[in-house]
């Protein structure tokens, strides 16, 4: 389908199946330099307008604000599409888009793929996916905007600033659609949202669906032992107790970044990961090539925490630096220690983004273990459009519901944070 085009709104859509097919400049030009977000329009949310203050008001996922995402790059995108972690019959067929004006100056794109299933991409809609069976629907292919394997906000729908901003953004809108109509799929999904996509999809029809993070937010504090001040007494306690114990087997533990990775270290990190796959979910999902090629590709943007006791790697955390956040992805253990865990994942990450001075950490999907440890609970947005009616129509209604549900858990949750109370 390379080169196949479509008219929408002055641009032209161009699908393409390989970001070989584009050069990594050209794509990174999109979002490295994108204006300042927008606030969303509360007007334009779907579910309808009764709940929509409802959606403003609540903490919210503030990623957007990461000029230099690493995921959006055309580096990790590659990286995933050479090494095989996507494409083939991994069950992401690269569908990307791009919208060009007359003279075939980019104005825009989207990373996008056909599904053939709902794995690997953290905002579950099985439970559609069921419903629509037993109704005698078929709900697969589908398409997914998204980074793969990856539960990080980021922009998707990526349009170069300028006056054809808005003609870029709606010919990508148009361009989703008659994509799904092309490969005959049930859906589109567009996964963990800034807060102007979100609301360019409301705009369009799309239902906005929310869930719940934990991250680390740095307000200055110049180093770990600052942040321990800010907790109450006998939190901080405990978070210095954990980080003794964890260490307490002769574990020391390194940072090891840019040209200093190895296939050595690669080699290491990717036992812990299968280790950690092979129990959670059965089937890793990233390729050992993956390590490699992103790794050659954009070191610079790579933290690996690993653990070593007698002279061996036991563990390891990897971790993607942008701008001003670090953004924690995959961990794994070949020994299992008390703590080791939180302190690769959660302290040591902590540690590094303060001597970075960066703004935030953001330690994956879910999680409510994280509250305890100077992580607070923040929204995350997915966006949602079906074709066929009645389906459209039912997960509306459950949204409505699900709405309710995260945001009663967020002030819970708010109110469970491990520092000290103002007087």
């Amino acid at each position: 389908m390379p080169g196949s085009a479509a008219r929408a709104s002055a641009a032209s859509i161009e699908i393409l199946t390989s970001l070989a097919g584009i050069a990594p400049a050209e794509w990174d030009s999109l979002f490295r330099h994108a204006p300042t977000p927008a606030a969303p329009c509360a007007a334009a949310i779907d579910p309808p307008r009764e709940d929509a203050e409802s959606f403003s008001e609540e903490p919210e996922s503030d990623p957007e604000e990461d000029r230099d995402n690493p995921f959006i790059s055309h580096a990790f995108l590659a990286s995933l599409e050479r090494s095989g972690s996507v494409g083939g019959r991994s069950g992401w067929t690269p569908l990307h888009l791009l919208a060009r004006d007359g003279a075939g100056r980019l104005l825009g794109a989207v990373p996008a793929y056909a599904k053939g299933h709902s794995r690997g991409e953290y905002v579950f809609d099985h439970a559609f996916a069921e419903a629509y069976h037993r109704a005698g629907g078929r709900y697969y292919p589908k398409l997914q905007v998204s980074v793969p394997f990856t539960p990080a906000t980021a922009p998707k729908l990526l349009v170069a600033p300028g006056a054809a901003a808005e003609t870029a953004r709606a010919a990508l809108i148009a361009g989703l659609e008659a994509l799904r109509q092309r490969i005959d799929g049930s859906s589109i999904h567009a996964t963990f949202l800034t807060p102007p996509d979100r609301a360019a999809l409301a705009a369009a029809g799309y239902l906005l669906r929310a869930d719940q993070q934990f991250h680390f937010r740095n307000p200055g504090y110049r180093d770990f032992d600052a942040f321990l001040e800010s907790l109450a007494s006998r939190k901080r306690k405990v978070l210095r107790r954990e980080r003794r114990d964890a260490l307490a087997a002769g574990i020391t533990v390194e940072w090891v970044t840019g040209r200093d990775l190895t296939e050595a270290h690669w080699d290491a990190f990717f036992a812990f990961y299968m280790d950690t796959g092979d129990r959670k979910w059965g089937s890793p999902y990233l390729t050992r090539a993956f390590f490699s090629e992103v790794s050659a590709a954009m070191p610079e943007r790579i933290l690996l925490i690993l653990a070593k006791r007698a002279g061996r790697y036991i563990a390891g955390a990897l971790n993607f630096i942008g701008a001003n956040t670090l953004y924690g992805r995959n961990w794994g253990a070949i020994e299992h220690h008390p703590f080791l865990h939180f302190e690769l994942c959660y302290y040591q990450a902590i540690d590094f983004a303060l001597a970075r001075g960066l703004a935030r950490v953001e330690a994956g999907a879910q999680g409510e273990h994280k509250l305890a440890r100077g992580y607070g609970p923040v929204k995350t947005w997915s966006a949602h459009r079906f074709a066929d009616p009645g389906l459209h129509r039912a997960v509306a209604d459950y949204l409505r519901h699900e709405h309710a549900e995260i945001d009663r858990a967020q002030a819970i949750l708010a109110g469970m944070t491990p520092f000290r109370k103002q007087s």
